[in-house]
């Protein structure tokens, strides 16, 4: 249902990974939002004045600070689509989740404050009034928000879009917080308990709870967190499918914000072939992954020899080695150094980060491993840690 709502507001709506039309499903859907929330701010205040009810003129406030937030995401979209320039030439794609960050702080702010008035409609109560109005505007607006937050995670997901995902989630809360103010009105007239401040309370908990979440979530972001495992393995899986590829490592990927990917690896190709065919092979993958991924990828040519059997004997049996260490620890970059009375074996040694033990030890228990088959061999470690293990 939403994709046929995307298609006929929002031109090419399919292709998420253009920034121009994230752009418009950002802006899209914040006007949207801030139109609904003025509506809910209007008839929630309107039935919080019937019923006296500090629950629903809080969340009624709710509601003009959501429009609020999506003020700022709006805002947020818009600058993030502003194109590259000489002061940030990765574009400026982290302004969105900047906006998510504000709108977490929004959030927050709007939990403290439904706190603080639940807790003095505690200590100082005061009667409310049940109306059926007031009733059926509750009603109306749980159904407008519940729709408000499935159709902003549809299209947050569809664009991979954290500040979307925020507002679905604020919206989520809004639902809950209706949803008990309804049922304090229910308790109210039926068993004249008044219970409106704890169900404040409850609320306010629970929106502070999904700020807080929201924050942490954003600020991983902006600190550089692992991406995802799915587009890993895909962009591996992509590389190694490609002609005279042998194998791929030393993976790097940049987050700039959504749509502005950058990424380097090393790419293993036989030394025995022709450098300039190589040399063509990893300009179209890089073409071919800009093209299909949207992602800047620069590749370094890693020649490897096929033919030197004792260096293809090594490379397999200390590959199965490590494996003891860690079953996720690889090897690659295995040159032999050979000299007159003893031979070094040089590898890079690349571990997830899960694997606690010093660098000291990981490397003394590979050099007897590797002297337990070759004796007449020294060995040069590099340690590697995977800067791409997605979660």
């Amino acid at each position: 249902m939403f994709d046929k709502i995307f298609s006929i507001f929002i031109k090419d709506s399919e292709k998420v990974e253009d920034n121009a039309v994230r752009y418009a499903y950002g802006k899209f859907l914040n006007i949207c939002c801030i139109l609904f929330n003025i509506l809910l701010f209007a008839i929630k205040t309107l039935a919080g004045i019937l019923s006296g009810s500090v629950a629903i003129i809080a969340d009624a406030i709710n509601n003009l600070s959501d429009a609020s937030s999506n003020v700022v995401g709006f805002l947020g979209f818009k600058l993030s689509s502003l194109p590259a320039d000489e002061e940030h030439p990765y574009g400026h794609g982290r302004y969105e989740y900047i906006a998510s960050l504000i709108v977490a702080f929004i959030i927050m702010f709007i939990g403290i404050e439904l706190f603080r008035n639940s807790l003095d409609k505690i200590l100082n109560p005061t009667d409310i009034k049940f109306e059926i109005i007031t009733v059926v505007i509750l009603l109306v607006s749980i159904l407008i928000k519940l729709f408000m937050s499935v159709f902003a995670k549809s299209a947050g997901k569809k664009i991979k879009s954290d500040t979307l995902l925020a507002v679905a989630t604020d919206s989520r809360n809004d639902v809950l917080a209706t949803l008990a103010v309804l049922i304090s009105l229910i308790i109210f007239k039926y068993f004249n308990i008044n219970i409106d401040g704890y169900v404040g309370i409850l609320v306010s908990v629970v929106i502070l709870i999904s700020g807080v979440k929201i924050v942490i979530e954003t600020v991983a972001t902006l600190l550089g967190k692992a991406p995802e495992k799915e587009f890993v393995e895909k962009l591996t899986s992509k590389i190694l499918s490609y002609e005279s590829v042998l194998g791929l490592h030393d993976l790097l990927i940049h987050d700039y914000g959504p749509g502005r990917r950058f990424a380097s690896a090393h790419v293993e190709m036989p030394a025995e072939e022709d450098p300039i065919k190589s040399h063509e092979i990893i300009d179209t993958i890089e073409m071919d992954i800009y093209r299909e991924l949207n992602l800047h990828i620069s590749l370094h040519y890693d020649p490897i020899s096929t033919k030197d059997e004792l260096l293809n004997e090594m490379k397999e049996y200390i590959a199965v080695s490590v494996k003891t260490i860690s079953e996720s620890a690889t090897i690659h970059d295995l040159r032999i150094v050979r000299g007159i009375e003893r031979n070094i074996a040089v590898f890079d040694l690349l571990l997830p980060y899960s694997v606690k033990l010093s660098e000291k030890h990981i490397k003394e228990e590979t050099a007897k491993l590797v002297k337990a088959k070759y004796p007449s061999f020294d060995v040069n470690i590099k340690i590697d840690r995977d800067f791409a293990s997605g979660k």
